[in-house]
Protein backbone atom coordinates (compact mmCIF):
# COMPACT_ATOMS: atom_id res chain seq x y z
CA UNK A 1 0.00 0.00 0.00
CA UNK A 2 1.32 3.60 -1.13
CA UNK A 3 0.30 6.95 0.89
CA UNK A 4 -0.39 9.77 -1.51
CA UNK A 5 2.08 12.43 -0.63
CA UNK A 6 0.06 15.75 -0.33
CA UNK A 7 2.47 17.68 -3.45
CA UNK A 8 4.12 15.55 -6.41
CA UNK A 9 7.27 17.81 -5.47
CA UNK A 10 8.69 18.79 -2.24
CA UNK A 11 7.85 22.48 -1.37
CA UNK A 12 11.26 22.95 -0.28
CA UNK A 13 14.71 21.18 -2.40
CA UNK A 14 17.55 23.69 -0.80
CA UNK A 15 19.51 21.23 1.59
CA UNK A 16 20.95 24.28 3.84
CA UNK A 17 17.17 25.20 4.39
CA UNK A 18 16.18 21.31 5.30
CA UNK A 19 18.92 21.23 7.80
CA UNK A 20 17.83 24.23 9.36
CA UNK A 21 14.67 22.26 9.75
CA UNK A 22 15.34 19.30 11.22
CA UNK A 23 17.95 21.04 13.70
CA UNK A 24 14.78 23.10 14.88
CA UNK A 25 13.36 19.97 15.55
CA UNK A 26 15.68 18.75 17.27
CA UNK A 27 15.78 21.78 19.52
CA UNK A 28 12.29 21.63 20.06
CA UNK A 29 11.85 18.42 21.05
CA UNK A 30 14.58 18.73 23.52
CA UNK A 31 13.45 22.35 25.24
CA UNK A 32 10.26 21.15 25.28
CA UNK A 33 11.20 18.06 26.76
CA UNK A 34 13.45 19.71 29.57
CA UNK A 35 9.81 21.73 30.55
CA UNK A 36 8.68 21.20 34.02
CA UNK A 37 4.70 21.24 32.97
CA UNK A 38 2.84 18.77 34.48
CA UNK A 39 1.38 18.33 31.33
CA UNK A 40 4.70 18.31 29.06
CA UNK A 41 5.88 15.69 31.89
CA UNK A 42 3.31 13.55 31.27
CA UNK A 43 3.17 13.62 27.67
CA UNK A 44 6.91 12.73 27.42
CA UNK A 45 6.13 10.07 29.68
CA UNK A 46 4.22 8.17 26.89
CA UNK A 47 5.80 9.35 23.74
CA UNK A 48 9.32 9.44 24.29
CA UNK A 49 11.62 12.40 22.62
CA UNK A 50 13.55 9.65 20.16
CA UNK A 51 10.62 8.48 18.98
CA UNK A 52 9.96 12.31 18.07
CA UNK A 53 13.16 12.82 16.79
CA UNK A 54 12.27 9.81 14.29
CA UNK A 55 8.63 10.55 13.43
CA UNK A 56 8.74 14.49 13.28
CA UNK A 57 10.59 14.98 10.43
CA UNK A 58 9.12 11.72 9.13
CA UNK A 59 5.43 13.91 8.88
CA UNK A 60 7.70 16.90 6.94
CA UNK A 61 8.31 14.36 4.71
CA UNK A 62 5.07 12.48 4.33
CA UNK A 63 3.47 15.71 3.90
CA UNK A 64 5.63 16.61 0.78
CA UNK A 65 7.42 19.96 2.30
CA UNK A 66 10.92 17.94 1.73
CA UNK A 67 12.44 14.41 -0.23
CA UNK A 68 14.03 12.65 2.42
CA UNK A 69 15.04 9.71 0.06
CA UNK A 70 16.90 11.92 -2.49
CA UNK A 71 18.60 13.93 0.46
CA UNK A 72 22.13 13.81 0.28
CA UNK A 73 21.52 14.55 4.19
CA UNK A 74 21.14 11.17 5.08
CA UNK A 75 24.09 9.63 3.31
CA UNK A 76 26.33 12.37 4.83
CA UNK A 77 24.91 11.48 8.43
CA UNK A 78 25.37 7.76 7.91
CA UNK A 79 28.93 8.17 6.29
CA UNK A 80 30.44 10.90 8.69
CA UNK A 81 28.23 10.76 12.06
CA UNK A 82 27.50 7.50 12.91
CA UNK A 83 31.27 6.14 12.62
CA UNK A 84 31.85 9.27 14.70
CA UNK A 85 30.05 8.68 17.50
CA UNK A 86 31.01 5.09 18.37
CA UNK A 87 34.31 6.32 18.20
CA UNK A 88 32.88 9.08 20.85
CA UNK A 89 31.16 6.15 22.94
CA UNK A 90 33.83 3.68 22.88
CA UNK A 91 36.47 6.30 24.31
CA UNK A 92 34.87 4.76 27.87
CA UNK A 93 35.37 1.51 27.45
CA UNK A 94 37.58 0.72 30.71
CA UNK A 95 38.25 -3.15 30.40
CA UNK A 96 39.44 -3.63 34.01
CA UNK A 97 36.66 -1.62 35.68
CA UNK A 98 33.76 -4.06 33.23
CA UNK A 99 35.74 -7.13 34.57
CA UNK A 100 34.84 -6.09 38.04
CA UNK A 101 31.09 -6.25 37.58
CA UNK A 102 31.52 -9.44 35.92
CA UNK A 103 30.09 -11.82 38.61
CA UNK A 104 26.77 -9.99 38.92
CA UNK A 105 26.08 -7.24 36.17
CA UNK A 106 28.13 -8.80 33.88
CA UNK A 107 26.23 -12.34 33.76
CA UNK A 108 22.95 -10.60 33.68
CA UNK A 109 24.19 -8.66 30.70
CA UNK A 110 25.80 -11.37 28.61
CA UNK A 111 22.17 -13.40 29.64
CA UNK A 112 20.05 -10.11 28.36
CA UNK A 113 22.34 -10.39 25.02
CA UNK A 114 21.99 -14.29 24.80
CA UNK A 115 18.33 -13.56 25.24
CA UNK A 116 18.05 -10.87 22.27
CA UNK A 117 20.18 -13.12 19.93
CA UNK A 118 18.12 -16.27 20.38
CA UNK A 119 14.93 -14.61 20.98
CA UNK A 120 14.93 -12.86 17.72
CA UNK A 121 15.26 -15.98 15.39
CA UNK A 122 12.06 -17.67 18.04
CA UNK A 123 9.87 -15.22 18.04
CA UNK A 124 10.04 -14.96 13.72
CA UNK A 125 9.68 -18.16 14.11
CA UNK A 126 6.99 -19.03 16.22
CA UNK A 127 5.11 -15.89 14.60
CA UNK A 128 5.91 -18.06 11.11
CA UNK A 129 3.90 -21.19 12.21
CA UNK A 130 1.05 -18.63 12.83
CA UNK A 131 1.44 -15.66 10.22
CA UNK A 132 3.81 -16.34 7.66
CA UNK A 133 3.26 -13.39 6.11
CA UNK A 134 3.93 -10.93 8.72
CA UNK A 135 7.72 -12.51 9.37
CA UNK A 136 8.03 -12.80 5.27
CA UNK A 137 8.74 -10.56 2.04
CA UNK A 138 11.68 -10.24 -0.49
CA UNK A 139 14.79 -8.01 -0.75
CA UNK A 140 14.93 -4.77 0.81
CA UNK A 141 10.96 -6.38 2.15
CA UNK A 142 12.28 -9.08 3.96
CA UNK A 143 11.32 -8.66 7.27
CA UNK A 144 14.54 -10.66 8.59
CA UNK A 145 16.14 -6.92 7.09
CA UNK A 146 13.92 -5.00 9.25
CA UNK A 147 14.52 -6.79 12.57
CA UNK A 148 17.81 -7.26 12.38
CA UNK A 149 17.69 -3.30 12.88
CA UNK A 150 15.96 -3.73 15.61
CA UNK A 151 18.87 -6.73 17.11
CA UNK A 152 20.92 -3.79 16.88
CA UNK A 153 19.21 -1.20 18.88
CA UNK A 154 18.10 -3.99 21.52
CA UNK A 155 21.75 -4.98 22.08
CA UNK A 156 23.85 -1.95 21.47
CA UNK A 157 21.69 1.10 20.72
CA UNK A 158 20.05 3.29 17.70
CA UNK A 159 23.41 3.35 16.94
CA UNK A 160 24.64 0.17 16.42
CA UNK A 161 20.07 0.01 14.76
CA UNK A 162 21.66 2.59 12.47
CA UNK A 163 24.91 0.86 11.62
CA UNK A 164 22.57 -2.07 11.13
CA UNK A 165 20.42 -0.75 8.80
CA UNK A 166 23.21 0.03 6.39
CA UNK A 167 24.98 -3.19 6.58
CA UNK A 168 21.33 -5.44 5.51
CA UNK A 169 19.41 -2.33 3.89
CA UNK A 170 15.82 -2.89 4.89
CA UNK A 171 13.24 -0.52 2.69
CA UNK A 172 12.86 2.57 3.80
CA UNK A 173 8.76 1.62 4.63
CA UNK A 174 9.75 -1.60 6.60
CA UNK A 175 12.58 0.81 8.97
CA UNK A 176 9.98 2.85 9.51
CA UNK A 177 7.93 0.31 11.01
CA UNK A 178 10.75 -1.40 12.97
CA UNK A 179 10.74 2.15 14.73
CA UNK A 180 7.10 2.25 15.65
CA UNK A 181 7.66 -1.40 17.18
CA UNK A 182 11.20 -0.53 18.63
CA UNK A 183 10.05 2.78 20.74
CA UNK A 184 6.34 0.90 21.77
CA UNK A 185 7.49 -2.41 22.93
CA UNK A 186 11.13 -1.13 24.70
CA UNK A 187 9.66 1.64 26.62
CA UNK A 188 6.57 -0.58 27.72
CA UNK A 189 9.61 -3.07 28.83
CA UNK A 190 11.39 0.05 30.56
CA UNK A 191 8.11 1.09 32.46
CA UNK A 192 8.19 -2.15 33.82
CA UNK A 193 11.77 -2.43 35.15
CA UNK A 194 11.11 1.00 36.67
CA UNK A 195 7.96 -0.52 38.16
CA UNK A 196 10.09 -3.20 39.72
CA UNK A 197 12.56 -0.76 40.87
CA UNK A 198 10.17 1.14 43.01
CA UNK A 199 9.75 -2.55 44.75
CA UNK A 200 13.28 -4.10 44.45
CA UNK A 201 13.08 -4.79 48.22
CA UNK A 202 10.18 -6.96 47.65
CA UNK A 203 11.64 -8.34 44.28
CA UNK A 204 14.96 -9.29 46.02
CA UNK A 205 13.60 -11.35 48.55
CA UNK A 206 11.68 -13.10 45.56
CA UNK A 207 15.22 -13.98 44.48
CA UNK A 208 16.64 -14.72 47.83
CA UNK A 209 19.27 -12.26 46.82
CA UNK A 210 21.92 -10.73 48.93
CA UNK A 211 22.27 -7.11 47.61
CA UNK A 212 25.11 -5.53 50.04
CA UNK A 213 27.53 -5.70 46.84
CA UNK A 214 24.83 -3.10 44.97
CA UNK A 215 25.66 -0.48 47.83
CA UNK A 216 29.27 -0.92 47.81
CA UNK A 217 29.13 -0.30 44.08
CA UNK A 218 27.16 2.83 44.46
CA UNK A 219 30.37 4.07 46.47
CA UNK A 220 32.79 3.01 44.66
CA UNK A 221 30.72 4.84 41.94
CA UNK A 222 30.24 8.11 43.79
CA UNK A 223 34.20 8.43 44.87
CA UNK A 224 34.80 7.47 41.14
CA UNK A 225 32.71 10.29 39.94
CA UNK A 226 33.73 13.05 42.27
CA UNK A 227 37.42 12.27 41.35
CA UNK A 228 37.09 13.01 37.98
CA UNK A 229 34.86 15.68 36.84
CA UNK A 230 35.28 18.37 35.59
CA UNK A 231 34.69 21.44 33.49
CA UNK A 232 35.09 21.06 29.46
CA UNK A 233 37.23 23.44 27.86
CA UNK A 234 37.63 24.47 23.77
CA UNK A 235 40.99 22.78 23.55
CA UNK A 236 37.97 19.44 24.57
CA UNK A 237 35.95 19.65 21.90
CA UNK A 238 38.68 19.95 19.11
CA UNK A 239 40.12 16.66 20.61
CA UNK A 240 36.89 15.01 20.36
CA UNK A 241 36.00 15.97 17.22
CA UNK A 242 39.51 15.36 15.47
CA UNK A 243 39.57 11.51 17.08
CA UNK A 244 35.83 10.93 16.00
CA UNK A 245 36.27 12.66 12.48
CA UNK A 246 39.89 11.49 12.11
CA UNK A 247 38.71 7.97 13.18
CA UNK A 248 36.26 7.72 10.58
CA UNK A 249 38.48 9.01 7.83
CA UNK A 250 40.84 5.89 8.86
CA UNK A 251 38.35 3.67 8.74
CA UNK A 252 36.50 4.37 5.08
CA UNK A 253 40.43 4.18 3.98
CA UNK A 254 40.69 1.11 5.35
CA UNK A 255 37.59 -0.39 4.54
CA UNK A 256 37.12 0.71 1.01
CA UNK A 257 39.80 -1.51 -0.60
CA UNK A 258 38.32 -4.88 1.84
CA UNK A 259 35.46 -4.53 0.54
CA UNK A 260 36.35 -4.25 -3.03
CA UNK A 261 38.90 -7.16 -2.88
CA UNK A 262 36.13 -9.06 -1.31
CA UNK A 263 33.68 -8.43 -3.59
CA UNK A 264 35.95 -9.38 -7.17
CA UNK A 265 37.46 -12.66 -5.55
CA UNK A 266 35.17 -14.01 -2.69
CA UNK A 267 31.20 -12.05 -3.95
CA UNK A 268 29.54 -15.45 -2.40
CA UNK A 269 30.19 -13.38 1.27
CA UNK A 270 27.58 -10.98 0.09
CA UNK A 271 25.55 -13.63 1.57
CA UNK A 272 27.29 -12.33 5.42
CA UNK A 273 27.39 -8.60 4.28
CA UNK A 274 30.97 -8.73 3.96
CA UNK A 275 30.82 -6.64 0.79
CA UNK A 276 29.09 -4.06 2.21
CA UNK A 277 31.73 -1.24 2.64
CA UNK A 278 29.91 0.39 5.80
CA UNK A 279 30.22 -3.08 7.36
CA UNK A 280 33.96 -2.97 7.46
CA UNK A 281 33.57 1.34 7.81
CA UNK A 282 31.84 0.25 11.25
CA UNK A 283 34.09 -2.77 12.45
CA UNK A 284 37.09 -0.33 12.19
CA UNK A 285 35.56 2.87 13.69
CA UNK A 286 35.00 0.52 16.64
CA UNK A 287 38.13 -1.11 16.83
CA UNK A 288 39.50 2.39 16.73
CA UNK A 289 37.20 3.88 19.75
CA UNK A 290 38.64 1.24 21.57
CA UNK A 291 42.13 1.07 20.96
CA UNK A 292 41.99 4.82 22.02
CA UNK A 293 40.29 3.55 24.97
CA UNK A 294 43.48 2.29 26.53
CA UNK A 295 45.00 5.72 25.88
CA UNK A 296 45.08 9.07 27.52
CA UNK A 297 41.79 10.05 25.25
CA UNK A 298 39.95 8.07 27.59
CA UNK A 299 39.85 10.89 29.48
CA UNK A 300 38.28 12.71 27.59
CA UNK A 301 35.13 11.17 29.02
CA UNK A 302 35.23 13.20 32.05
CA UNK A 303 34.96 16.36 29.41
CA UNK A 304 32.14 14.97 27.97
CA UNK A 305 33.00 12.79 25.56
CA UNK A 306 29.32 10.75 25.49
CA UNK A 307 27.66 13.93 25.65
CA UNK A 308 29.13 15.40 22.28
CA UNK A 309 28.40 11.74 20.49
CA UNK A 310 24.74 11.77 21.70
CA UNK A 311 24.22 15.25 20.13
CA UNK A 312 25.81 13.63 16.72
CA UNK A 313 23.60 10.99 17.36
CA UNK A 314 20.39 12.58 17.55
CA UNK A 315 21.71 14.90 14.64
CA UNK A 316 21.98 11.23 12.64
CA UNK A 317 18.65 9.94 13.63
CA UNK A 318 16.44 13.19 12.39
CA UNK A 319 18.20 12.90 9.19
CA UNK A 320 16.89 8.97 9.16
CA UNK A 321 13.65 10.12 10.59
CA UNK A 322 13.65 12.79 7.47
CA UNK A 323 13.03 9.68 5.08
CA UNK A 324 10.38 7.45 7.00
CA UNK A 325 6.57 6.93 6.36
CA UNK A 326 4.91 7.49 9.59
CA UNK A 327 2.22 5.28 8.74
CA UNK A 328 4.18 2.07 7.61
CA UNK A 329 3.22 0.19 10.55
CA UNK A 330 -0.40 -0.04 9.51
CA UNK A 331 0.66 -2.19 7.07
CA UNK A 332 1.78 -4.92 9.06
CA UNK A 333 1.00 -4.98 12.74
CA UNK A 334 1.52 -7.87 13.16
CA UNK A 335 5.22 -7.19 13.71
CA UNK A 336 4.24 -5.82 17.29
CA UNK A 337 3.70 -9.46 17.78
CA UNK A 338 7.22 -10.38 16.64
CA UNK A 339 8.61 -7.64 19.28
CA UNK A 340 6.53 -8.67 22.28
CA UNK A 341 7.55 -12.31 21.94
CA UNK A 342 11.34 -11.37 21.63
CA UNK A 343 11.45 -9.61 24.87
CA UNK A 344 9.71 -11.76 26.79
CA UNK A 345 11.97 -14.74 25.55
CA UNK A 346 14.59 -12.51 26.68
CA UNK A 347 13.27 -11.38 30.39
CA UNK A 348 12.50 -15.23 30.59
CA UNK A 349 15.53 -15.93 30.43
CA UNK A 350 16.60 -12.87 32.80
CA UNK A 351 14.16 -14.12 35.44
CA UNK A 352 15.40 -17.74 35.29
CA UNK A 353 19.57 -16.63 35.68
CA UNK A 354 18.76 -13.93 38.28
CA UNK A 355 16.77 -16.57 40.49
CA UNK A 356 18.95 -19.91 40.36
CA UNK A 357 21.87 -17.05 40.92
CA UNK A 358 20.05 -15.02 43.26
CA UNK A 359 21.13 -11.64 41.98
CA UNK A 360 19.75 -8.86 43.11
CA UNK A 361 17.02 -7.08 40.86
CA UNK A 362 19.80 -4.15 40.24
CA UNK A 363 21.65 -6.33 37.68
CA UNK A 364 18.84 -8.14 36.48
CA UNK A 365 17.51 -4.16 35.44
CA UNK A 366 20.88 -3.09 34.75
CA UNK A 367 21.72 -6.25 32.96
CA UNK A 368 18.61 -6.17 30.40
CA UNK A 369 18.08 -2.47 29.57
CA UNK A 370 21.73 -1.85 28.69
CA UNK A 371 21.14 -3.88 26.25
CA UNK A 372 17.60 -3.03 25.21
CA UNK A 373 17.36 0.28 26.22
CA UNK A 374 20.96 1.54 25.58
CA UNK A 375 22.60 4.26 27.31
CA UNK A 376 19.63 6.88 27.93
CA UNK A 377 17.26 4.32 29.16
CA UNK A 378 19.65 2.31 30.97
CA UNK A 379 20.64 5.55 32.89
CA UNK A 380 17.12 6.71 33.40
CA UNK A 381 16.43 2.67 35.09
CA UNK A 382 19.67 3.02 37.24
CA UNK A 383 19.33 6.47 38.82
CA UNK A 384 16.04 4.99 40.14
CA UNK A 385 17.89 2.69 42.31
CA UNK A 386 20.59 5.18 43.24
CA UNK A 387 22.29 8.43 41.15
CA UNK A 388 25.25 7.47 41.10
CA UNK A 389 24.73 3.75 39.97
CA UNK A 390 24.80 5.52 36.08
CA UNK A 391 28.59 5.38 35.83
CA UNK A 392 27.49 1.39 36.11
CA UNK A 393 24.90 1.80 33.47
CA UNK A 394 27.30 4.06 31.22
CA UNK A 395 29.72 1.51 31.06
CA UNK A 396 27.86 -1.59 30.62
CA UNK A 397 26.35 0.38 27.82
CA UNK A 398 29.82 1.39 25.82
CA UNK A 399 30.54 -2.46 26.04
CA UNK A 400 26.84 -2.72 24.16
CA UNK A 401 28.34 -0.51 21.80
CA UNK A 402 31.56 -2.23 21.22
CA UNK A 403 29.10 -5.78 20.27
CA UNK A 404 26.22 -4.34 19.18
CA UNK A 405 26.58 -4.15 15.38
CA UNK A 406 27.80 -7.47 15.24
CA UNK A 407 25.26 -9.22 17.43
CA UNK A 408 22.48 -7.61 15.86
CA UNK A 409 24.29 -8.63 12.42
CA UNK A 410 24.59 -12.62 13.60
CA UNK A 411 20.85 -12.09 14.96
CA UNK A 412 19.71 -10.75 11.45
CA UNK A 413 20.91 -14.00 9.97
CA UNK A 414 19.87 -16.38 12.08
CA UNK A 415 16.08 -14.54 11.47
CA UNK A 416 16.68 -14.75 7.84
CA UNK A 417 17.01 -18.83 8.70
CA UNK A 418 14.27 -18.81 10.45
CA UNK A 419 12.15 -16.99 8.30
CA UNK A 420 9.69 -18.78 5.66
Amino acid sequence: MQYPILHAAPIITDQVVILGILMTILGFVFYTAALQNKYVLGFFKVIPPLLLCYFLPGIFNSAGVFDGANSPLAQVGSRYLLPSCLILFLLNLDLKELWSLRKRAGIMFITGTIGIVLGGPIAVWITAMISPETVGGAGPDAVWRGLGTLAGSWIGGSANQLAVREIVQPSTKLFSAIIAVDVFVAYLWMALLLYGASRFEQVDRWFRADSADVALLTTKMQQKELKNKRSPEVKDFILMLSFALGGTGLATFLAEPIAEYIQIHHPSLANLSLTNTYFWIILFATLIGIGLSFTAARRLEFAGASKLATVLLYMLIVTIGMQMDILAISDNPGLFLVGFLWLFFHALLLFFVGRYFKIPFFYFALGSMANVGGVASASVTASAFHPSLISAAVLLCVFSYAIGTYAGWLTALLMQLASP
